[in-house]
């Protein structure tokens, strides 16, 4: 049996993460095997992570990186702000955003391992969220605002627009970010969801004892109500009366993307 020194429980315990009672146990299982007790700790601690798969994780931050026409949008959730704004958990976040701007969305499976350890490290429910890059195409221009809160990303937006000034792409992105559009056109909003609306504001509109010759056109008015609430192009620009599509100067917004906490 090999000797265990609390130095070798310290050294273990540090880089794993796991508690100095676990440490111990798991050298002495593995007979001293620095390695062996690693792995035995990890999956240990893995198995516990899996257990925490359904509580809540509305924590986290947002990563955003950006290199010339290319941008990256990286959401990683956990459970509380404290753990949220730790150095390790921020580190991950800003190497998997650089990670996403260098090689592309499938980086962040690539480094699946990486959450993995930060899962056993954190002890919550580590989970990846939204994950983006958007390349701009020839001639467009991307703009981006990232709102930092308590020193971590918590609402981040990538806007692309051709034919649009810096400025006015600017106000867009800032508008995204607080008005949280779900689609940029009608045509992107799922039809389904659209007919559910419909029916919804029919029923209201019964019960309101309207005449059944206007019920249609009521209808109708409502559903551009609330599909100026949804659909970027339609709503106000910072909640002004005029749209977003009419302050593009005949330019257009060809998509954008956002994560923010919560979502």
């Amino acid at each position: 049996m090999a000797e265990i020194t609390a130095k070798d429980v310290k050294a273990l315990r540090d880089a794993t993460g796991a508690g100095m009672m676990d440490a111990k146990k798991a050298l002495t299982e593995c007979d001293g095997d620095f390695e062996a007790a690693s792995q035995m700790l990890r999956e240990k601690g893995l198995a516990k992570a899996a257990t925490r798969s359904d509580r809540d994780n509305v924590e986290g931050a947002i990563g955003l990186s950006v290199d010339g026409s290319r941008a990256a949008l990286v959401h990683l959730k956990c459970e509380t702000d404290f753990s949220a704004k730790s150095d390790g958990f921020l580190a991950l976040v800003d190497d998997l955003t650089a990670a996403v701007l260098a090689e592309g969305e499938g980086a962040v499976e690539a480094r699946s391992s990486a959450i993995d350890d930060l899962r056993i490290t954190i002890k919550e429910n580590i989970e990846v969220g939204a994950v983006t890059l958007v390349e701009a195409a020839d001639g467009n221009v991307l703009d981006t605002y990232l709102h930092v809160q308590d020193g971590r990303g918590v609402n981040g937006v990538v806007v692309e627009g051709s034919g649009v000034d810096q400025e006015s792409l600017h106000q867009v992105a800032l508008h995204i970010a607080f008005a949280k559009p779900t689609a940029l056109t009608r045509d992107e909003v799922d039809a389904e969801l659209v007919e559910k609306e419909r029916a919804a504001l029919l029923d209201i509109t019964k019960a309101e004892g309207k005449p059944e010759q206007a019920w249609d056109k009521i209808v109708e008015g409502r559903l551009t109500g609330w599909f100026r609430e949804t659909v970027l192009l339609e709503q106000g620009l910072h909640g002004d009366k005029t749209s977003v599509a009419d302050t593009l100067n005949g330019g257009s917004i060809e998509r954008f993307a956002q994560a923010y906490l919560g979502a």
